[in-house]
């Protein structure tokens, strides 16, 4: 089953259980900070594996300890479901 593009409103209610998230060119957006490279990295790898599980990949930017991620659907044209699950994976991740 296709994903569908979340309406304004379910977005907007989304976010709001979102810590630090935001909406940037119409994908969702955080900058993550971590005490290194290897963390960062290593949390890279972590949420490698929770994305491949989804098959929902997220696009993403590394400079030592920083990773800037966005999140949409392509296939939806916009976030969905998907983005939202994705997003609460990796904060998770960040806080263990």
């Amino acid at each position: 089953m296709a994903a569908v593009k979340l309406s304004d409103e379910e977005l907007q209610t989304q976010l709001q259980s979102l810590s630090g998230w935001g909406l940037e060119q119409g994908k969702l957006h955080k900058v993550f900070h971590f005490s290194s490279f290897v963390t960062a990295f290593g949390w890279m790898s972590a949420v490698a594996l929770v994305a491949e599980s989804l098959n929902h990949h997220p696009e993403w930017f590394n400079v030592y300890n920083r990773v800037v991620v966005d999140l949409m659907t392509h296939d939806a044209g916009g976030i969905t479901a998907l983005d939202i699950t994705l997003a609460q994976r990796m904060d998770e991740l960040a806080h263990q």
